[in-house]
């Protein structure tokens, strides 16, 4: 290869990334309207210009061959995730609250109006999914996925009262297999429903299989990152259910490792649904070693 040769490349590869900044920055402006719309869903100090800016680049990255239309509804059901997240980690103080969160964003996804901030969001997202055809097959399986995150959650709830009143924190397993409550499969169901073929549509089950493995590493990579931050704000984190970090380390990297088989078997039938986790992956474990999404609490 010659040097000019080589120069184009890189002139091509900055081109590409700039393409999808730009992307994300259309991404961007469009969550900064909604949140602006709710301020009392979307309170400024956790939900800053950092965290949309974040949540756009990250779908951005994953799915570059998307308009930033088609994005718009997966970057506002990451926002969603985020808001559940938010009142049930940090503002409910029962598990009452928990439960009247939850029976309302079920009632919602079942086609009920909203009576709360939080339900509106939620209803708004899945009337613009209703619009995608081959929607009203796929309902169900949308609602399983909401149903899915908001009992990880309400679980990851109960087990913090637990630990805070004396009890043993659950088991690593245990802890990895709650990890709906990143939100991460949620997303990429109403990515899949809105932006997939009915090719995609037919492979949802094997999809979420996959996705949920995604997850899981997600969740680890996640750990590894803000332990420090989990420790401050009263999260559960998995560093603290081992006696060594390395073994989160460990448990990381063959999860990763488990991860890229999975992936590699699924392009055979699924390559643009297996690159978008492949890049969704990757894209995560980057942005983790220098920052994370939540900024102050």
């Amino acid at each position: 290869m010659t040097t000019v040769d080589a120069q184009s490349g890189r002139l091509a590869s900055a081109a590409e990334q700039g393409r999808i900044c730009a992307l994300a920055a259309r991404g961007q402006r469009d969550l900064q309207r909604r949140v602006a719309a709710q301020p009392d869903l979307f309170p400024g100090e956790p939900f800053d210009a950092a965290l949309l800016s974040s949540i756009s680049l990250a779908m951005a990255f994953s799915a570059p061959w998307c308009t930033a239309e088609e994005l718009g509804i997966t970057g506002r059901a990451v926002l969603w995730g985020f808001a559940v997240d938010w009142q049930v980690d940090h503002l409910a103080t029962s598990r009452s609250e928990i439960d009247r969160i939850t029976k309302a964003c079920l009632t919602v996804a079942d086609g009920a109006a909203a009576e709360d901030p939080l339900g509106r969001f939620l209803a708004e997202l899945r009337d613009d999914l209703a619009a995608t055809p081959g929607f009203a097959g796929l309902r169900g399986l949308w609602r399983e996925e909401i149903d899915r995150t908001l009992t990880a959650m309400g679980r990851e709830w109960d087990w913090k009262t637990a630990v805070k009143d004396g009890t043993g924190p659950p088991t690593l397993t245990e802890y990895l297999d709650n990890a709906d409550n990143l939100a991460a499969t949620v997303v990429n169901v109403a990515h899949w429903i809105h932006t997939g073929t009915p090719e995609t549509h037919r492979r949802l089950p094997r999809l979420v299989t996959v996705s949920d493995e995604v997850q899981r590493a997600l969740r680890l990579v996640n750990d590894l990152a803000t332990y420090q931050r989990d420790l401050e704000w009263g999260d559960l984190n998995a560093i603290m259910l081992v006696d060594d970090r390395t073994e989160i380390e460990r448990r990381t990297a063959a999860q990763i490792d488990h991860c890229r088989h999975l992936l590699a078997e699924l392009a055979a039938d699924c390559p643009r649904e297996a690159d978008y986790l492949t890049r969704q992956l990757g894209f995560t474990s980057g942005f983790y070693r220098l920052t994370d999404f939540w900024g102050a609490r």
